[in-house]
């Protein structure tokens, strides 16, 4: 019974494929007759693909590959466009000058054996390691500007000086590391302290700073203020704004004063100006009776300056060894300094809008919009205009 079972079961299956076969056979017939035969290949009649070999074109890839070497090894554009620019500009990445003084890098072996001494000594403190666990310690910025000013801060000043122009509108194809650090303050608090490109109001500069810096016992020094940005006349030239020279040690009270402090003052229109300190140090006493100026000097002629003339005049005598500069633009301080310092017009690099004219005002308005009275609203904000 169960042999029949089985056999029955076989029987079923091999019918049921046998039927699907069929129906498979039969739906891909169908469909062989419905599809269109395959057309000529695109290109067949201009190409003989039977005698390819035959062709010129298909014979070898080898002088393609040539000519692809020969055009990768023909110099392009963009390998060319410093001998473009040389060629307009001969000054164009030339190699500068080192002005200032040498630098005397300490040695690598020095600095490590420091730091690891720094590290086991903080390592034994028990107040410092507690406080850091606790998060109460406080880093003291003060050691932080000492040590920085000690190591790299020569390298910073130059990086900022050339990325204001410094270097390329005072000294042309010449720089120098400021390893003489400026502290140069025009109020008692820090906000006014000039650092290197940040801002100040000519109303914060209206004074003479407080100047200070690390000087031996004996040296001698030259403070120049001066600005590139600020001639009225000629862009080549600067006005100097402070001039003190043969400054013995770091008291610039005891120097010789070839020029007496002008405040900035940034013509209106013309954005953020430059105003530079510049230190020099000298081999010796100098004499300055060709730069000195008249006391006060309130002439703009007087004081047209161009540091490249002044450097040149004195490079045997004096290096450039500190840098400081801050910016600046129009405030309402720089009118009265035009007008009463100066004793000039004050000029204007800007459109200044008038303010918009209404006629006298009628008691009885004929034939005015509801919106009339509006005009002559007294206070700041009208309403006029807005609806």
């Amino acid at each position: 019974m169960a042999l029949r079972a089985v056999c029955g079961a076989a029987l079923r299956t091999g019918t049921d494929l046998g039927v699907n076969n069929a129906r498979t056979f039969v739906s891909t017939a169908f469909l062989c007759r419905q599809t269109p035969p395959l057309g000529p290949m695109p290109n067949e009649e201009m190409i003989d693909v039977q005698s390819l070999e035959s062709k010129e074109r298909y014979r070898s890839y080898t002088r393609y590959l040539k000519q692809a070497e020969e055009a990768k090894n023909q110099p392009a554009w963009w390998k060319t466009y410093k001998s473009y620019v040389d060629r307009s500009d001969p000054e164009h990445d030339a190699e500068k000058v080192d002005i200032g003084l040498p630098y005397c890098r300490p040695g690598r072996t020095k600095e490590a054996r420091e730091r690891r001494q720094v590290m086991k000594e903080n390592k034994k403190n028990v107040e410092l390691e507690r406080a850091c666990r606790l998060r109460t310690y406080k880093i003291p910025l003060d050691r932080v500007l000492e040590t920085w000013e000690k190591s790299s801060s020569a390298f910073h000043i130059r990086r900022l000086a050339d990325h204001y122009g410094v270097f390329r509108d005072l000294f042309p194809m010449a720089y120098f590391l400021p390893q003489v650090p400026l502290r140069i303050y025009y109020s008692q608090d820090n906000s006014g302290q000039v650092h290197y490109g940040n801002r100040l109001t000519p109303t914060e500069a209206a004074s003479v700073p407080q100047i200070g810096f690390d000087a031996e016992e004996g040296s001698l020094w030259t403070l120049l203020l001066t600005c590139p940005d600020e001639h009225l006349l000629d862009n080549e030239a600067e006005y100097v704004h402070w001039l003190v020279g043969n400054i013995p040690g770091g008291a610039v009270q005891a120097g010789e004063e070839l020029c007496h402090y002008l405040p900035p003052f940034p013509a209106r229109g013309t954005g953020f100006h430059r105003y530079i300190y510049v230190l020099f140090k000298q081999e010796g006493p100098i004499n300055f009776q060709e730069d000195v100026r008249p006391s006060p000097c309130h002439s703009l002629v007087d004081r047209s300056f161009k540091t490249t003339d002044f450097y040149r005049k004195h490079q045997d005598n004096m290096t450039p060894a500190g840098l400081a500069f801050f910016q600046c633009q129009w405030d309402e301080s720089v009118t009265e300094t035009f007008h009463t310092t100066l004793d000039m017009r004050e000029p204007v690099f800007e459109f200044i809008r008038p303010p918009v004219y209404h006629p006298p005002q009628v008691k009885y308005p004929h034939r005015q919009p509801l919106r009339y009275m509006d005009r002559y609203r007294d206070g700041k904000e009208h309403s006029y205009g807005i609806y």
